[in-house]
């Protein structure tokens, strides 16, 4: 870890920050200022919604431009729509405040592009490694986050107003810290140059195909789980503070493990820690349908949160083998997309599902992407047996 590594690092707990209180208040202030209770999540979907369609702007711009000036623009991107989230709340404007988490997806498509100029800013032979100690500083967001969100909850004459309103603080913040990372010059460009394979070469790829799966399928699997969440404990009248320990400590399981992770992935290779993501989803769905008290809200969560570490982070370390380094701009591009496409079903699911058919079913349908991540771990596990078939 040299220090642009911690200060990315630190970044990526700021981008947290910003993401959990997000999930922690979306969803309860949608619910109380929607027309009807499974627009919910609206708020939510709005947020990846504008990440998947912010990844095409924002990977053009990296081009442009490079890592920081993007990462900047993302940032004020994400001071100006906070502010506007909080004027949403203020004025009791539902749809406001879904254009505001839209505008927000912005900062998102850049904050996710955190892990791969991580991989960037370190030898090769340590990659894996600086893409798992950089998501571990989302350990930060998993404590400021639900705590920041509990803290301004009452801060404003309307619930969490504030709260948006401190995000564009801390978004300040980020700039700050983004500024002083130094980030490899953009290469100059010549007359003649070209930016590799075609995509639809790249994507066809499967090493593309089963590190985007898992990426986009553990992240899918953790968001409708971690969307409905709040939802479903204030359905089953656990106050909000339950709500936010629930969620603190879910994104501890979430990102904690990204101080070993990487070493796992250095030492067994990236399919078995794809399988143990795959077991600890299922072991998550099984905790959460023993039950319905804070107990197995908050060990299922937990769970869920490793095994996204895992599908997460070995996914990325496995893309890196995806492209070269000219393509990586349009490859990760299409690996976020992807990604915000399957959060984007899985947001509006979430609350759609737990306000009519409830936690339980919700929990049943998460068993069909975690079967899908299984089946794509298996199938490259038996292609690894086969080099030449990668």
């Amino acid at each position: 870890m040299n220090r642009n590594l911690w200060l990315l690092a630190a970044a990526q707990g700021l981008f947290l920050t910003n993401n959990v209180l997000f999930v922690a208040v979306n969803g309860l202030v949608g619910l109380s200022l929607a027309s009807v209770s499974w627009m919910a999540t609206l708020p939510i979907l709005g947020y990846v919604v504008g990440g998947a369609i912010s990844t095409g702007p924002v990977a053009r711009s990296q081009m442009r431009w490079g890592r920081k000036v993007s990462f900047q623009i993302g940032l004020v991107v994400a001071f100006f729509s906070a502010l506007l989230a909080a004027y949403a709340v203020y004025g009791k404007n539902f749809w406001l405040l879904v254009s505001a988490t839209v505008i927000a997806g912005y900062y998102s498509a850049n904050g996710q592009l955190y892990r791969f100029a991580a991989a960037e800013l370190a030898k090769p032979e340590y990659r894996e490694r600086a893409v798992s100690m950089v998501l571990a500083g989302g350990i930060i967001g998993g404590v400021f986050g639900p705590n920041l969100a509990q803290w301004t909850q009452h801060l404003s004459a309307e619930p969490f107003a504030a709260a948006y309103g401190a995000l564009a603080v801390v978004a300040l913040v980020a700039m700050g810290v983004i500024g002083l990372v130094n980030f490899p010059p953009v290469p100059p460009k010549k007359t003649g140059d070209h930016s590799g394979r075609p995509l639809g070469e790249i994507i066809r790829q499967p090493v593309f195909i089963v590190s985007t799966a898992a990426a986009a399928l553990g992240y899918g699997v953790m968001n409708i789980l971690m969307a409905a969440s709040p939802i479903a404990m204030q359905m089953c009248g656990h106050p909000f503070k339950y709500a936010a320990l629930v969620l603190e400590w879910h994104v501890i399981g979430m990102f904690a493990p990204g101080f070993f992770t990487g070493r796992l992935i250095h030492r067994y290779g990236t399919t078995p820690i794809l399988a143990a993501g795959v077991a600890l989803n299922v072991l998550c769905v099984v905790i959460a349908l023993s039950g319905e008290t804070v107990t197995h809200f908050l060990i299922s969560m937990f769970l869920v949160g490793v095994g996204w570490n895992f599908l997460f982070t070995a996914g990325t370390a496995l893309s890196l083998k995806a492209y070269r380094p000219e393509e990586k701009d349009k490859t990760q591009a299409a690996i976020n997309f992807c990604v915000f496409v399957v959060m984007a079903i899985t947001s509006f699911s979430a609350g759609a599902l737990v306000t009519t058919s409830g936690w339980t079913l919700l929990n049943y349908i998460s068993l069909i992407p975690i079967g899908i991540a299984g089946l794509a771990v298996l199938w490259y596990a038996m292609l690894e047996r086969r080099p030449n078939a990668i």
